[in-house]
């Protein structure tokens, strides 16, 4: 498998560090606010690979961190009257639903960062000791410059930073590891006196603690490359002296109107908004659908598009099991090696730098040849090979291939376009015919013509 390494700018061979076993860190959410659609398409990517790599055989530790400490939740906060903890629950809490909802594997560990203040006060203790961190002002801060390797992930040239001092610090291209308490702000005892921990310290502290001081993958948002990602090089690798993470992997933004969606813009949509009107799984096939390191930019079609996909998905594989439990074995009709060709084509895709897109046209085309083939005669080794391919794509995508039904009232309304159908054939009007015809069968009605007579079934 191939995966792009942001921090050498090209695909590479991913070897995991210990053979069979992979270690996923990725950045969460900071809980000032609900989650949105962009912030869950990198989770949503995440959930996709480590189902990938399962399915290869990997055993995956994947923590998936949460911030419940910065201005913006200590603000908010102060406004309501409320502590932070009090405050940042019920956003955890909804992060958590969000999940479940979207069926997304919990993480093996999802720590909190104000659970962790002890060991952020040790590690930044050590990087005093070390020379890569000086107090000012009552804050902590790391001295960017001493770290020689700085830029390397992001491409930024400190040289090009003014060296001038501001807010405590001897330059201002140095960040926070520490914040001096202020009025009004909850704070935590440290050696260098009272406050809180810095965002970047946070997730440094963390992935080592509980992955190790090395990690294979660790992941976010391609916002996140700079500063944040590029700090935590700086503070890890100044305190172990190790290679920090073996694979940068990093999401493109989920636009709305060519606009980043953010909490602070106000430009966004909330995943318990999208879900009052589509099912999850519609979701899910609409974020397998995009390339995870392309922004792409979010609009309503595209999730009806995606709706309309997973109908025909689903109508097909219940037609596949509806003509298994008729067939029979028969190497006349066999197309074995036709199926093996799309399940070759799907797997290469997902190996070629997890190209989901292409993974799911060749699903596409799979179904397109797959509903040819099953009006005609069938081999039983061929459908049970296509099946197959069909549970490795759901396995994958955590998409489901579930059972519909059709309510009573809705009978009159199929019947009364079986008969719009009827009167379009007799004017040899068979476009439209053939379109009412295919667009019943995206919802799971198949018409079956015999003679004079239009049958209906209904797949469940």
């Amino acid at each position: 498998m191939k995966i792009y390494n942001t921090l050498t700018r090209r695909k590479e061979e991913f070897k995991p560090l210990r053979n069979k076993e992979i270690n996923i860190y990725v950045c969460g959410p900071t809980v000032y606010d609900k989650s949105h659609i962009g912030h869950f398409k990198t989770f949503t990517v995440f959930d996709f690979l480590i189902r990938y790599l399962k399915e290869k055989g990997y055993t995956v530790r994947y923590v998936l961190n949460i911030t419940d400490v910065d201005d913006k939740i200590i603000e908010r906060a102060r406004e309501k009257g409320l502590s932070i903890d009090e405050y940042t629950k019920p956003y955890i809490e909804s992060f958590i639903q969000d999940m479940e909802a979207l069926k997304i594997i919990p993480p093996d560990y999802m720590p909190k960062a104000t659970e962790h203040i002890t060991e952020i006060i040790e590690v930044i203790n050590k990087l005093i000791t070390k020379g890569y961190a000086y107090q000012g002002d009552g804050s902590v801060y790391y001295s960017v410059r001493k770290f020689e390797k700085y830029g390397k992930l992001s491409r930024i040239d400190i040289k090009e930073i003014s060296a001038e001092p501001g807010e405590g610090k001897l330059d201002k291209a140095d960040f926070a590891l520490w914040k001096e308490h202020k009025p009004g702000e909850p704070y935590w005892e440290a050696p260098w006196g009272k406050g809180r921990p810095g965002w970047h310290i946070e997730c440094s502290v963390m992935s080592m603690k509980y992955l190790g001081e090395t990690i294979d993958i660790h992941g976010g948002g391609a916002d996140l490359i700079f500063p944040h990602h590029e700090n935590e090089i700086a503070q890890s690798e100044a305190l172990t002296g190790k290679k920090f993470v073996r694979y940068w992997i990093h999401v493109g933004t989920l636009n709305l109107k060519m606009e980043k969606m953010s909490k602070s813009l106000g430009n966004i949509i909330w995943i318990s908004e999208v879900l009052k009107k589509y099912e999850p799984d519609a979701l899910r096939l609409y974020y397998f659908s995009l390339h995870y390191r392309k922004p792409n930019d979010f609009e309503w079609e595209q999730l009806d598009a995606a709706s309309k996909n997973l109908r025909r998905i689903r109508n097909t594989y219940a037609m596949l099991i509806e003509k298994m439990e008729a067939s029979r074995y028969n190497e006349d009709v066999a197309q074995i090696d036709k199926v093996k060709e799309f399940r070759s084509t799907f797997i290469n895709a997902l190996e070629d730098d997890f190209n989901t897109p292409r993974a799911l046209a060749s699903i596409q085309e799979f179904i397109r040849w797959l509903n040819n083939y099953l009006t005609q005669e069938t081999d039983k080794k061929t459908l049970e090979a296509a099946k197959s391919l069909f549970e490795l794509f759901f396995r994958i995508t955590g998409i489901e291939p579930s059972k519909k039904t059709v309510e009573k009232e809705v009978e009159p309304f199929i019947r009364l376009l079986i008969e719009v159908r009827k009167r379009l054939r007799e004017k040899r009007e068979y476009e439209l015919a053939d379109y009412i015809r295919n667009e019943l069968k995206d919802l799971g009605v198949i018409l079956e013509d015999v003679g004079k007579e239009t049958r209906y079934r209904i797949i469940e």
